[in-house]
């Protein structure tokens, strides 16, 4: 091993360092505790140390927020592979609901602190095609926008150079793509609209979970359930029913009347 590969192994190792003394504080403390100069104490480094590899306690955050996307994606993965759309996007809720549950302070970090580290975790993704009439570039998505929905009007297809964020996406992109191409949408809303309005139903079942405990009275699976049937139908032997169209009230028939005496 040479002196240059030696010294950028040694780099990396102190990098993960970092990242794995900043993901305990995180997951003990909250993001609210996290600072440069705590991660520096919990390595026994001088913060100095940590600015040679992150230019801030932001940059971090943004990292952890990229490792917590390839958790979501790995949870996706799995229900990919699902025949039926329908049911691999009930999959994709229930994965989805089960990681918000289980990291919590991850799912924080990456939805509920800062707009800023979604659109960095999301890389690409979050990022639209702005020309303007002075024939200008790329421009990032704006605080408060939403990054999902900027990526998805792109495209519906995964590349091999996604991040774990955008690769996330695209796979309930997908499945949204084959149910509206199969008629099994009730709406004609674009893939992106839907997969918006989606991710933003399961976003606020998590984050009612997460922030007001006392709120919810049902159980998590009967409301997780409830809401993947009324978005995609009840499932019928492992098959997804279509979901149905609105049909008008029939008439009722006219009596026929007695014939007189």
């Amino acid at each position: 091993m040479g002196i240059a590969e030696r010294k950028n192994r040694q780099k990396q190792a102190l990098r993960e360092r970092i990242l794995d003394a900043a993901r305990r504080i995180v997951m003990r403390e909250g993001f609210a505790a996290l600072s440069m100069r705590k991660i520096a104490d919990a390595i026994e480094y001088s913060p100095a140390t940590l600015y040679l590899h992150f230019a801030s306690r932001d940059e971090i955050a943004q990292a952890l927020c990229e490792e917590g996307y390839a958790q979501l994606l790995a949870s996706f993965e799995p229900h990919a592979g699902i025949a039926d759309p329908a049911e691999r996007l009930k999959a994709l809720g229930r994965a989805y609901i089960a990681f918000g549950v289980a990291h919590p302070q991850t799912y924080r970090l990456i939805f509920m602190e800062d707009p800023s580290y979604t659109g960095a975790a999301l890389g690409g993704a979050a990022r639209k095609a702005h020309v303007s009439e002075g024939g200008e570039g790329e421009e990032p998505v704006a605080a408060g926008e939403d990054a999902t929905a900027s990526s998805a009007s792109s495209t519906t297809a995964a590349h091999p150079d996604d991040d774990p964020g955008a690769a996330a996406l695209h796979i309930m992109l997908g499945a949204l793509d084959e149910l509206k191409a199969a008629g099994r949408l009730s709406a004609p809303a674009d893939v992106s609209v839907w997969a918006e309005a989606f991710w933003a139903t399961l976003h606020g079942i998590v984050a009612l979970n997460l922030t007001c405990p006392v709120f919810p009275t049902a159980p998590l699976d009967t409301v997780l359930n409830l809401t993947l049937d009324v978005w995609f139908g009840p499932s019928n032997a492992g098959k997804a029913s279509p979901v149905p169209a609105a049909k008008p009230a029939a008439r009722p028939r006219a009596k026929p009347k007695a014939a007189s005496a």
